[in-house]
């Protein structure tokens, strides 16, 4: 049974109360009800967020014409923040004593730019094999790899992302396998640590990959070697977790009713696969070709899991209908293709035409240069379905790099739109944000001005660029 999108958060919530409530497992014991019988259970967040908000005060941003995220665009506006969250929006709002007011006519406000798909700190800067720890490519299933165990704080391309405007990322594995393991969203926040720039409460993803790499990588490797192959590995792979799932909930059953009975083997690369199967991690899916997506559709529909995104997707254009009818979003390039065999039938209207045809569709880098101008590929895109006669707002396309991924991330109730009580997660364009001459000039995170175009003394300088020429150049 397939959740909406709209659900999503919400029910990430309460799956982690009561899907983990049985299972809240650190391999610890508990004593059931009566008193009488151990439980085992075990942690399912055994690397906990550590991030805190850089401490901000009060800002009043006045007169901006305001893209709100959710398809509103706001004139002569005014957006108040207080304690890290945005406290007003509306015209004429007053300043509170000792607030930070900043005029910001003739200039546009959108929600901080999430980025559904980035490698940077498990791909960073300087690109060398040392800093390549983005693919354990040592078999078709490692389910049991976390990305953020690979993410180095010290990444430069964070502080150029951060300069472009992205507030939130989600870092992913690489693509060499059918299952690549664990993705992580971030705060996009200087941090000595990966868990001091985590997302509290988001909730984890998977990365999983069809098509061409899995068989590229692995085809002289013992496979698979085919696509028919592929399939055939995530079909295993996802009837073992049900066995493991059953397993364990048989155990806790039986625990919980005071008898006497030995706890399930723990499987670290089972255990991720049945989060997916509980609802309570979601599946992010490398997928090119229109029938491949629509194969793992039914693959998702015979083990009862949610596919929430396909990421690169060239060929979502040809089957909106049954991504919508499965809530499931499509992430894309603006017009990136054509440089494999399955991304061939690529077109420059392919994000347009999705989100016409009733998908969640969203902007997309997979890149540490991309990720630095997703306002400007969202314009390409949007300009390239204009002309072919898709009439789509400027404030709906704003949603493709704002309120759709925060959505697929399920962390859309915290931040990627412009509303009352959300995170004050705001950039202060220049100008159009789909002009090719906007910048950011002041991006906010949590309401704290984490960088200021206008302000050299405050941007981050990491540690791999201190003595560098052009350190802190953006």
């Amino acid at each position: 049974m397939h959740r909406t999108l709209k659900a999503l958060g919400a029910s990430i919530a309460a799956l982690s109360v009561v899907g983990l409530a049985a299972c809240s497992n650190d391999t610890s014991s508990g004593s059931d009800q009566n008193g009488d019988v151990d439980v085992v259970r075990y942690d399912p967040n055994p690397f906990p967020s550590t991030y805190e908000p850089v401490p901000s005060g009060v800002t009043l941003l006045t007169g901006a014409t305001v893209f709100d995220g959710v398809g509103g665009q706001l004139e002569n506006t005014d957006i108040l923040i207080e304690n890290g969250r945005i406290a007003a929006i509306g015209s004429g709002l007053s300043a509170p004593e000792g607030a930070s007011v900043i005029d910001a006519r003739g200039r546009f406000i959108t929600p901080g730019v999430v980025d559904i798909h980035s490698h940077l700190g498990v791909y960073p800067s300087p690109s060398v094999n040392a800093h390549s720890d983005g693919n354990e490519a040592v078999a078709p299933v490692t389910a049991e790899v976390w990305a953020e165990h690979s993410v180095w704080p010290q990444d430069p391309g964070f502080d150029t992302a951060l300069a472009s405007g992205v507030t939130t990322l989600h870092i992913l594995p690489g693509s060499a396998n059918l299952f690549g393991g664990r993705g992580v969203t971030l705060r996009n926040v200087p941090s000595r640590t990966m868990q001091g720039m985590k997302f509290p409460d988001a909730p984890y993803t998977l990365k999983m990959a069809c098509g061409e790499n899995p068989k590229r990588v692995y085809g002289n490797r013992g496979g698979p070697a085919t696509r028919m192959g592929n399939l055939a590995g995530y079909r295993q792979a996802w009837q073992q977790a049900s066995d493991y799932r059953q397993s364990w909930h048989e155990y806790w059953e039986a625990a919980e009713a005071g008898e006497d009975v030995d706890p399930p083997t723990r499987n670290f690369e089972l255990d991720t696969l049945m989060g997916v199967l509980e609802g309570e991690i979601l599946v992010q899916m490398h997928c090119y070709r229109a029938d491949e997506m629509a194969m793992i559709l039914d693959l998702a529909e015979e083990f009862d899991y949610q596919v929430t995104t396909f990421h690169h997707a060239v060929e979502a254009y040809k089957i909106p209908d049954l991504l919508a009818e499965h809530n499931t979003c499509a992430a894309v390039w603006a017009d990136w293709g054509g440089f494999k065999m399955e991304a061939y039938d690529s077109i420059r209207e392919n994000l347009p035409l999705t989100h016409a045809g009733g998908a969640c569709a969203m902007i997309h880098s997979d890149s540490d240069l991309g990720i630095q101008r997703l306002n400007h590929e969202v314009a390409k895109a949007l300009s390239d379905g204009r002309r072919m006669g898709i009439e789509i707002s400027d404030a709906e396309a704003v949603s493709w790099f704002t309120s759709n991924p925060a959505r697929a991330l399920g962390i859309f109730d915290q931040t990627g739109s412009i509303e009352e009580g959300k995170r004050a997660d705001l950039v202060l364009w220049s100008g159009h944000p789909f002009s090719s001459y906007a910048l950011a000039d002041n991006v906010y995170i949590d309401g704290a001005l984490m960088f200021d175009r206008a302000d050299p003394e405050r941007r981050t300088v990491r540690d791999f660029m201190l003595g560098q020429p052009g350190e802190g150049d953006y």
